[in-house]
């Protein structure tokens, strides 16, 4: 006892030093087990919120390619199927023709002059309107797949922590889509009519001067349909060919939407309002510019290597050139997989970049 008690006294501040450097040690390494415990629960958590992450996100991936699918098989192919049918039954050059090949030798001169006048014309409206419409059909249904796709990948994003399942997601309405994506047809079927007669006032005023005798040549071409176009664009307010593609009432919730709940403002309206909102922005004006100067420039090289076996290099006279220009609408509006001029849009690295754009970009 004796002993311990001397032992103690010599070594006590060592024993109380050890004891606490083993206690402490003991206390480090349960609040490290601890600790350790809860980052591989935490590891675990964040595992199966990512694998979640990536099944919707796989599910919200295939719904939108079926969206875009469905666009370029169905929807582009149909609404240009219908232009060409519309135009041809609107402006039919075929009668004029007739009248032209029947009247031979029997037509007074002011009476073949008047026809060949009505002719050139509606040779005119018909290439251009054709040329126009088809780019602006192509960008307008482009527009609405990126704006759908971004709405999809927002949706999806904000519902992450409540459900798993893309058909459980607060998503866009499938009627909604379909409405939406049917608001396409707008052009041809309420507004041809007066896109056509705003069409053929720019095309008489650009060729109001010329004669059938005049000598046309590539550059001339190429310069008289971007006249054209130029005169329509720029004809009436800013962007008045916007109206042309969508219906006007639409933009009257365009400064309700922000203050407005889900339960008075349709989805459907929500997405019309943004499509208008990117057809007005400069950035898609130039988009067009780029396009259907593009466009012009491939439908020119082609008359001139093709459709008039090169005579246009050269020169000929514009009633030479007429009835070439007449059909270039079947080449125009080919359907899409087989249309030239739409695959040299769609590759333009400017376009390319403003749809990248367009789809990042959040929705309010």
């Amino acid at each position: 006892m004796d002993f311990v008690r001397g032992f103690w006294r010599k070594h006590r501040r060592k024993v109380l030093v050890t004891a606490g450097c083993l206690g402490s040690g003991y206390l480090l390494y349960k609040l490290y087990n601890i600790h350790t415990r809860r980052l591989a629960d935490l590891e675990r958590e964040l595992a199966h919120e990512r694998e979640n992450d990536e099944i919707i996100k796989t599910q919200m991936k295939a719904h939108f390619e079926s969206i875009q699918m469905i666009v370029d098989s169905t929807t582009l192919p149909h609404a240009i199927q219908y232009l060409s049918i519309r135009i041809s039954e609107e402006i039919d050059v075929s009668d004029v023709m007739d009248r032209l090949d029947k009247g031979k030798g029997m037509l007074s001169s002011p009476e073949k002059l008047q026809l060949w006048d009505e002719l050139k014309i509606l040779s005119f409206t018909r290439m251009v309107l054709s040329l126009w419409s088809v780019t602006m059909l192509s960008l307008y249904i482009r527009v609405q797949v990126n704006i759908l796709g971004r709405h999809l990948y927002v949706d999806t994003a904000r519902a992450l922590g409540s459900s798993h399942i893309l058909e459980e997601l607060d998503l866009i309405d499938r009627d909604d889509e379909q409405k939406f994506f049917s608001s396409a047809d707008f052009l041809v079927t309420n507004a041809l009519p007066s896109l056509i007669s705003d069409m053929q006032g720019a095309v008489e005023e650009v060729l109001k001067g010329k004669q059938l005798k005049d000598v046309i040549t590539t550059r001339v071409l190429q310069e008289t349909v971007m006249r054209v176009l130029e005169v329509f664009m720029s004809t009436g307010s800013p962007h008045h060919w916007v109206d042309y593609l969508m219906m006007p009432q639409d933009t009257k919730l365009s400064g309700t939407t922000s203050g407005s709940s889900d339960e008075t403002v349709s989805k459907f309206h929500q997405l019309m309002v943004e499509t208008r909102e990117v057809l007005i922005n400069t950035e898609f004006t130039n988009i067009v510019e780029i396009s259907l100067k593009c466009f012009t420039d491939a439908l020119v090289e082609e008359m001139e290597t093709q459709t008039v076996a090169g005579g246009l290099a050269t020169g000929k006279p514009l009633a030479k050139v007429l009835p070439h220009i007449e059909k270039t609408m079947n080449v125009i509006t080919a359907e899409p997989s087989k249309n030239r001029f739409l695959q040299i849009i769609r590759d333009l690295p400017e376009v390319k970049l403003f749809f990248t754009l367009l789809y990042a970009s959040m929705p309010q």
